[in-house]
């Protein structure tokens, strides 16, 4: 009886070390002015953190902060990034008092922040682990998915009436990419609504202080997730298909493959991460290009602009504001000295405007060169797996419905996500008529 009273008081504790603490320490930290608390903070709010970015920049290529080190450099935060002396996997199982509890009470269900999933694993198992995920999740693997992705953008089009208000969110930025995701994943027709539903609940896993309430729905889609899961993979065992999934089930490299957990840790990674980060990356997309008529206009004299648009986009406001590494060992970056254990808050937005690679970053600008220069998909070891389909995605997302649907207003209300980590819209009201 006591064991389950504890065992209930598990989920508590981690939103408690996960989130509630550090929102706490965040505000807390940020009300004293420091830099990071107060970017985060804002980034919650939903203001603009153009001046925050500069701020950061001013006091160096890297920040003191309450909680390590920051940077909005570009060159810095390239160099983090790709350098051997970082690992990443930011825990407290530390051997202390809060590392302990910590431990004690970590759920077993999946998720795409903690090990076995690619974000969170380093070298050696890092470097098996990535080898055989890639050689299945290849550039013309992924190119081959265009023409389906046109088909599924097509007819979610299809379906929405040109004259009356719609939340574009939710009735296309969202279902484009869960569609396509749960085809890579080989989600027979008659589980996709479950699969969507728990796509779009599991997503907010990558970002940090989250509410009670929203924690607990994404710890229950997650293990929800998980039980399909299991059972997806016995029957993609017995009755392998032309997706994606399968061949990564039946992918080996000196005759060993993936475990179980590492098959089903890659799976959760792609729903979270790739339904989240291409919402906002479609999302953000469409309100730029609407409130951005000459830019549009560009684009319908020179089409083949479109992929340097998505870059723009991604440079401008992209779905991820930041990410953190430690140091593995004492080193330096840009002649800064770091201990063994510093954390370095990497800023991929912020270095997304660093004026030294971006001229004028400030400006909004589908014909920049070297847009494609920014670091939205961070960069090394670590760089985003899902990178093309992000593109290939954004790219027919935005295209597609600016050209069926020129007249494209968005409308007022349009509100962004209360979170920290991930950027975008959490609805989006428009008319698609003239």
């Amino acid at each position: 009886m006591l064991a389950g009273a504890l065992n209930r008081t598990k989920p508590l504790i981690r939103w408690s070390i996960g989130h509630a603490l550090p929102r706490t320490l965040l505000r807390r930290e940020a009300r004293r002015g420091d830099l990071q608390g107060r970017m985060v903070v804002a980034a919650a709010e939903g203001r603009d953190l153009t001046g925050l970015f500069e701020e950061i920049r001013a006091a160096g290529p890297l920040a003191r902060t309450r909680f390590g080190w920051t940077t909005t450099t570009h060159a810095a935060v390239r160099e983090v990034l790709s350098s051997e002396d970082f690992r990443v996997g930011i825990t407290v199982s530390d051997g202390s008092a809060l590392g302990r509890l910590a431990t004690w009470s970590a759920g077993g269900h999946l998720h795409p922040v903690r090990p076995p999933s690619l974000l969170a694993v380093n070298p050696p198992e890092h470097t098996r682990y990535r080898k055989l995920v890639t050689g299945v999740f290849t550039a013309r693997a992924v190119e081959q998915l265009r023409g389906r992705v046109q088909e599924i953008a097509d007819s979610l089009l299809d379906a929405l009436d040109p004259g009356a208000p719609v939340d574009l969110v939710e009735a296309y930025c969202g279902l484009l990419p869960v569609t396509v995701i749960s085809e890579i994943l080989g989600v027979p027709r008659s589980d996709l609504g479950k699969v969507l539903s728990l796509g779009a609940a599991a997503a907010p896993s990558l970002d940090l202080g989250l509410g009670w309430r929203t924690f607990r729905d994404v710890e229950t889609a997650l293990t929800e997730f998980d039980t399909w899961l299991g059972e997806h993979l016995g029957h993609l065992r017995r009755h392998p298909g032309d997706d994606l999934f399968s061949k990564l089930v039946a992918a080996r490299d000196d005759g060993v493959g993936l475990t179980e957990t590492e098959l089903k840790s890659t799976a959760g990674l792609v729903l979270a991460a790739g339904f989240e980060t291409t919402v906002n990356l479609l999302g953000s997309g469409i309100a730029l290009l609407a409130n951005a008529p000459e830019q549009l206009a560009v684009l319908r004299e020179r089409p083949q602009l479109w992929g340097n648009a998505v870059e723009e986009v991604l440079r401008y406001d992209p779905p991820v504001l930041l990410t953190g590494r430690l140091a593995a060992r004492d080193t330096e970056v840009a002649g800064v000295p770091l201990p063994r254990g510093a954390l370095v808050t990497t800023v991929l937005a912020g270095a997304n405007r660093d004026p030294a690679v971006f001229p004028d970053p400030a400006t909004f600008d589908v014909t920049r060169d070297g847009a494609r220069d920014h670091v939205s998909f961070g960069a090394g070891r670590h760089h985003c797996l899902g990178a093309s389909l992000a593109r290939m995605e954004g790219e027919i997302g935005l295209r597609t419905i600016f050209e069926r649907f020129p007249g494209l207003r968005v409308l007022p209300g349009g509100r962004r996500r209360e979170t920290r980590i991930l950027r975008g819209y959490e609805n989006l009201p428009a008319v698609l008529g003239s």
